[in-house]
């Protein structure tokens, strides 16, 4: 999320703990019924996502930090190697969302869940987006549609088993003027249910034709997973010896 006021500062603006908060609950309650042995956040390195998580071995990535510092769309994962991945606002700013997308779901292991947070341009927010200057976060993004994003997954032989609206609250930059709208969000789910300012999707990977053999849960670390890639200057520089 790179714009004139970083990630950090907008998180710490009343609109943007407005929209962690709302989703931390959401988080909370995917991650804690998902089993495994190795969990992967992607962006927002500073929050842990993953904190209710029961897989023992978790990690957060950023690209310029966390525990993993990489680019999203060349992961320096192996291949079938992650049972659960979080996604949580990374592909309406990553520049090839597509490739990052298809590159989380390589690492996956069969039958593994891939959890993806993002902004609804189908909302209040969605209008500020189309109406509103694009300079700081989080207008600066490409906000995807929750239809695009499910036809994304099914093309990858994702299938949706949970989700979730949220904030539907008007973008407000005010705390009071937030909380004075705060019947929205205690009203939103039955009256404007697909109306919320950001999307939740829980979705598994599924492998037709694949029988599904677990690990040894005792052998296996995250160390273990992580796959070093060259770049591509050490690509060329290879090449040519």
């Amino acid at each position: 999320m790179a714009s004139i006021i970083s990630e950090s500062d907008w998180l710490a603006t009343p609109l943007g703990d407005y929209v962690l908060s709302c989703e931390q609950k959401l988080f909370d309650s995917a991650v804690v019924n998902i089993f495994g042995f190795n969990a992967v956040q992607l962006g927002l390195p500073n929050i842990d996502l993953l904190r209710n998580s029961r897989i023992p071995y978790r990690i957060s990535a950023g690209v310029q930090s966390g525990a993993l510092c990489c680019d999203f769309d060349r992961l320096p994962l192996a291949s079938h190697s992650i049972d659960l991945m979080l996604l949580p606002h990374v592909l309406e700013f990553a520049q090839n969302p597509h490739q990052t997308l298809r590159d989380a779901v390589r690492a996956l292991v069969p039958e593994g869940h891939l959890i993806i947070s993002g902004f609804n341009p189908v909302s209040l927010w969605g209008l500020r987006y189309l109406f509103g200057k694009h300079e700081d976060l989080p207008w600066n993004g490409k906000f995807i549609s929750l239809m695009r994003m499910k036809d994304w997954l099914a093309l990858l032989d994702l299938e949706v088993v949970a989700g979730r609206m949220a904030c539907y609250a008007p973008p407000l930059r005010n705390q009071k003027w937030l909380a004075k709208f705060d019947w929205m969000n205690r009203a939103g789910d039955r009256w404007w249910p697909m109306m919320g300012g950001t999307y939740f999707l829980v979705a598994k990977k599924r492998v037709a034709g694949m029988r599904l053999i677990r690990p040894q849960w005792g052998s296996r670390s995250i160390a273990q997973v992580l796959v070093p890639r060259p770049t591509q200057k050490e690509f060329h520089k290879t090449t040519h010896e």
